[in-house]
C-alpha cells in the first residue's frame, strides 16, 4: 500500500507541476498580452474581476497552481526526510504499542528512490540496536518494524530465551572469535500480557544499546519453526550474508522476525524509527455504540523521542 501511495503522489506531483509549468510559460504570457491590450484600450485600472472575466486562467491549470507547492512539499517530505507509521501489533512491545504513530527517518539508511526504493546516495548503515522500518522479503509490499541485532557478517544464536551474539571481525584485524550473551536484568513482571501468559519486562544490553524486551520462560521457544540456513549449524544459530541484517521484534515470544523467515537485505531497508508523534489507546468492546477503530485514549506520555531501555531501577531475577 505504501508503494502504491508513493507511486500515486509522485504522478501527482508531476502532473500539476507540469500543468503550471506549461501555464507559467505558455498561458500566462498571453493572458498578459490580452489584459495588456484591454488596459491599453480603456485607459483604466482593471479590477481582479474584470481581469478575470477578460483573460480567465483555466480551472484545471487553477487548480495546480494552487496544490502544486503543497503536493511537492509532501512529496520530497515523506519520499526523502520523514515519512509517518502506525504501529498496528504488539511486536514491538514494550518499546512501540499498538496505536503508536511513529515518524521514520528515511535518509538515515541512504537516500534512496521513492518508488523503487533503490540507494541513490549513501549515507549511514544500520547499527546494532536500531529500530529499523523494512520491505518483508517475503512480500515487499509489506511494511515491517523489527530492531537490528545482527549486521552484515555476525553470528546469532537465539537459546532458551537468550540472544548471543559473535560481532563479525573489522577490516584485518585480528579480533576474539567468541560469542557474547546479551545480558538482560528483570524489571517487572505481569505489566503485560498475551492471552493467558503475563510478560516479564526485562531491559537487554545490546552491545552498549540498552532496551527493554517483553519474555515468556512459561513457553518453549519455537525452535522447530526456525528459519535453517544451512545444514551445518542448528536451527537456533544463524551467520548474516553480506549485505544483510539479522532482526528481532522487542516481544520476543510473540514476533515473526528473522528467527522465522530469514534476513532483511539492506535494499529493502525504508529507515529509522524516531519520533512517536501521537498514541492512541484502543479499547472499545464489540457492543460498544461507538465504532472499535475510535479511540478510547490519547496517550500524551508516550509523546517524543524513541527511546531504548527503562529507567527502573532492575529487580533480582
Amino acid at each position: 500500500m505504501a508503494n502504491y501511495f508513493s507511486l500515486l503522489l509522485f504522478i501527482l506531483t508531476v502532473t500539476t507541476g507540469l500543468i503550471w509549468l506549461l501555464d507559467l510559460i505558455l498561458w500566462a504570457p498571453k493572458r498578459k498580452q490580452k489584459l495588456a491590450a484591454a488596459g491599453a484600450a480603456t485607459q483604466l485600472d482593471l479590477e481582479d474581476e474584470v481581469k478575470h472575466r477578460i483573460a480567465p486562467q483555466h480551472p484545471v491549470a487553477e487548480f495546480s497552481e494552487s496544490v502544486f507547492p503543497v503536493i511537492a512539499f509532501v512529496f520530497v517530505l515523506r519520499s526523502f526526510l520523514y515519512e509517518p507509521f502506525q504501529i498496528p501489533s504488539g511486536s514491538m512491545m514494550p518499546t512501540l504499542l499498538v496505536g503508536d504513530f511513529i515518524l521514520v527517518e528515511k535518509f538515515s539508511y541512504g537516500i534512496r528512490n521513492p518508488i523503487a526504493n533503490e540507494i541513490l546516495m549513501e549515507t549511514n548503515k544500520p547499527e546494532r540496536g536500531d529500530i529499523a522500518v523494512f520491505k518483508f522479503p517475503d512480500n515487499p509490499q509489506l511494511d515491517y518494524i523489527k530492531r537490528v541485532v545482527g549486521l552484515p557478517g555476525d553470528r546469532i544464536i537465539y537459546r532458551r530465551k537468550y540472544l548471543y551474539v559473535m560481532p563479525a571481525c573489522q577490516g584485518e584485524a585480528a579480533c576474539e572469535e567468541k560469542y557474547q550473551e546479551m545480558e538482560k536484568q528483570l524489571i517487572k513482571r505481569g505489566e503485560f500480557q498475551h492471552g493467558p501468559y503475563s510478560l516479564d519486562r526485562y531491559v537487554e544490553d545490546l552491545g552498549g544499546v540498552k532496551h527493554d524486551v517483553l519474555l515468556n520462560f512459561r513457553i518453549p521457544d519455537m525452535t522447530a519453526q526456525y528459519f535453517k540456513q544451512s545444514s551445518t549449524y542448528n536451527r537456533d544459530e544463524w551467520i548474516v550474508p553480506a549485505g544483510h541484517y539479522f532482526v528481532l521484534g522487542d516481544n520476543r515470544d510473540n514476533s515473526q522476525d528473522s528467527r522465522y523467515w530469514g534476513f532483511v537485505p539492506e535494499e529493502n531497508l525504508v529507515g529509522e524509527a524516531v519520533f512517536v508523534w501521537m498514541s492512541f489507546e484502543f479499547g472499545r468492546d464489540e457492543d460498544d455504540w461507538l465504532p472499535t477503530w475510535v479511540p478510547t485514549k490519547v496517550r500524551f506520555d508516550r509523546i517524543g523521542k524513541i527511546e531504548g531501555g527503562s529507567e527502573v531501577e532492575p529487580k533480582d531475577e
